[in-house]
C-alpha cells in the first residue's frame, strides 16, 4: 500500500485486494447505480452509488475496518476509495469489481425475477 500525501492518492498507491483477498465476513461497500445493484450483488454488501456516496457517508458501516468498495469492474470504487482515503477513512478498492466476484464464483443475490447477474 501507498503513502498519503495531502489528502491526495495517485491510482498506483491505492489500497487494492482482490476478490480471493477479501475476508471472509466482508461487507463490501457497492458504490454501482440501482439497476447494477438490482441485477446482481453480494449477499452481505451495502449499496450506496457513487452518484449519491458524499450525501450519504453516514451509512458507511462503523465495523468494517478497512471498508472494501466494489462496483463493476473497479473503476468507480478506486474513485470513491481516492475520496474515502481523502477523507480519512480506510478504504480499499476491490479490483476487478463483480465481474471478478462473480467469476471467483462468490454467491450473488438480485430482486429480479431471473438468476443474479452483473451488468
Amino acid at each position: 500500500m501507498g503513502r498519503w500525501h495531502d489528502g491526495w492518492v495517485t491510482s498506483s498507491q491505492l489500497p487494492t485486494v482482490t476478490v480471493a483477498e477479501l475476508p471472509d465476513g466482508a461487507r463490501p461497500v457497492d458504490v454501482r447505480e440501482a439497476d447494477e445493484w438490482f441485477a446482481g450483488r453480494a449477499p452481505s454488501a451495502v449499496h450506496i452509488p457513487m452518484s449519491e456516496f458524499a450525501g450519504r457517508l453516514a451509512e458507511l458501516p462503523e465495523d468494517e475496518d478497512p471498508l472494501y468498495v466494489i462496483c463493476r469492474s473497479g473503476g468507480r470504487s478506486a474513485r470513491v476509495v481516492a475520496y474515502l482515503v481523502a477523507q480519512g477513512y480506510p478504504a480499499v478498492n476491490v479490483d476487478g469489481g463483480m465481474q471478478a466476484w462473480a467469476q471467483a464464483g462468490r454467491p450473488l443475490v438480485s430482486d429480479g425475477p431471473g438468476q443474479p447477474e452483473i451488468i
